[in-house]
């Protein structure tokens, strides 16, 4: 189909420009290729500039940052590079409902849960990105604890903040854009992406301060996501979390808390619609 093989062409475009620019890795530039085409091919052109504004603003974010977050390295599993794991991470979910809208054309909460998934995922980047300028320590979500600058699961105003501005950045283009649009749900469209886009981030975090499997340097004696090795080259020792819930599993679990906050606030809409029946 026409539309299909266009998505290709672009998806593949946008995925050699940003491995040459070292957005992506070589494994990540084809993983792009792969959910651009979904959602590229059997979405559309809103699809495509919702999917678009995530990752020119996060890899923008990471690229003007990078400098200050030297020190931080040691902290994070991986590099700023994406690799396959952590595009399929931020993108899985989000080609699952363009395919959902290739075979439910006429639904919108295909479209809804989509655009809640980008918010969760670009959510949760820009806190990651723009959080750990915060100019005082942040904390973990769990216990209010004061903990190092990129400790898993920690909050901060700056990064809450920014938080709160990449959902609604990818809240407002998904309610203009929006193939079913009705001017009288713009607001209401916009009120829900960013509900849920926020809430996937904090169960990000919430994970992060949890469950997600975290390490320690035994000559750095510092905490990391880092394993086996740390940046050091000293072989890292688990210390709490679930073994296979890694940084990639946790936010693959934030875009599908931003579907999952969607879908029940679709539902309770429709039951409160049906309960104003006479």
């Amino acid at each position: 189909m026409p539309q299909l093989l266009f998505g290709f062409l672009l998806a593949l475009i946008i995925a050699f420009l940003a491995y040459r620019a070292h957005s992506l890795s070589r494994s990540g530039a084809y993983a792009a290729v792969l959910i651009g085409t979904l959602i590229f091919g059997l979405g559309g052109w809103q699809w495509a500039i919702i999917l678009l504004t995530f990752f020119i603003s996060s890899s923008a974010l990471t690229r003007s940052f990078r400098k200050r977050k030297l020190a931080l390295n040691e902290k994070f599993e991986k590099s700023g590079q994406r690799d396959a794991a952590q595009v399929l991470a931020n993108g899985a979910v989000a080609s699952l409902f363009a395919g959902l809208h290739f075979f439910f054309p006429q639904a919108n909460w295909p479209w809804l849960a989509f655009a809640a998934s980008m918010a969760a995922v670009n959510a949760d980047t820009w806190a990651t990105e723009l959080g750990v300028l915060n100019p005082t320590p942040p904390r973990l979500i769990t216990n209010g604890k004061a903990v190092d600058r990129g400790t898993s699961g920690a909050i901060s105003l700056y990064g809450t903040l920014s938080a709160l501005a990449g959902a609604a950045l990818v809240a407002i283009l998904a309610a203009a854009l929006s193939p079913y649009n009705n001017p009288s749900l713009i607001t209401y469209y916009f009120l829900l992406i960013t509900l849920a886009g926020i809430t996937g981030a904090l169960f990000d975090s919430l994970l992060g301060a949890s469950v997600q499997a975290i390490y320690r340097c035994p000559q750095c004696d510092k905490e990391t996501e880092r394993h086996p090795i740390h940046t050091c080259g000293a072989q890292t020792t688990q210390i709490r979390g679930w073994k296979r819930l890694n940084n990639d599993m946790v936010n693959l679990a934030c875009a599908l808390m931003g579907v999952v906050v969607m879908m029940l606030l679709i539902a309770a809409y429709y039951s409160a619609s049906l309960c104003l029946l006479p």
